[in-house]
């Protein structure tokens, strides 16, 4: 990926709330499209628990704005049948595959930049370790529940819907290169800012 763009970002996050389907949690798909078109992502996989929905449509939305591949990963053949009548307006824009998620991130897509992850799947834990080993910034949504050890999978806990979970290990350990994610509340409105911090610049970049 290359470096971070605001209008990416910001044109990704406003194309995802334009595409109107929005899942009990939209903030969620909002600020994945926003992470992904912020950070020009070009291979983008998604592991989906059961089927594709507004996560996958961030997805869409970023790639769009990068010129970028969606490729959707599916347990079976009913939740692939499913995914396609939920995204039928935008089944030109996604790449569905049925197979073991770690297999296929492993081999054939180890080259994604941008992962995402439903931590509710058995055995995310390892799916989140092989995105980040190479070197892909891993999302991972549904991890309310990580909460107590996600220090122990190297990410950032975000209060963001049911909980995100955002990683990035630069390849070749680029100290030079590392960030993290901070969430600052405002304390008169209540409003929820999220912040990305590289380091040794120390260069605040809002999302």
């Amino acid at each position: 990926m290359a470096h971070w763009s605001a209008e990416n970002a910001t044109k990704a996050y406003l194309r995802t709330i334009k595409m109107g389907k929005r899942g009990k949690e939209p903030d969620v798909a909002e600020f994945i499209s926003a992470l992904a078109g912020g950070n020009n992502a070009k291979l983008m996989v998604e592991i989906c628990g059961s089927i594709a929905g507004p996560t996958t449509l961030g997805l869409v939305a970023a790639a769009k704005q990068t010129s970028g591949r969606v490729v959707c990963i599916l347990p079976g053949p009913k939740e692939l049948q499913a995914s396609k009548s939920q995204l039928s307006r935008y089944l030109n824009h996604v790449e569905f595959v049925i197979g073991d998620p770690l297999t296929l991130l492993t081999n054939r897509y180890n080259s994604a930049d941008f992962v995402t992850v439903d931590c509710n799947i058995n055995g995310h834990e390892a799916i989140f370790k092989t995105g980040q080993k190479g070197g892909a910034l891993v999302v991972g949504y549904n991890a309310q529940h990580l909460v107590p050890s996600y220090n122990e999978l190297g990410g950032h806990f975000l209060p963001i819907g049911e909980g995100l979970l955002v990683s990035k290990v630069p390849k070749h350990h680029d100290i030079r290169k590392k960030s993290k994610w901070i969430v600052k509340v405002d304390k008169c409105t209540g409003e929820e800012h999220v912040f990305r911090i590289t380091c040794p610049q120390q260069k605040v970049i809002q999302a």
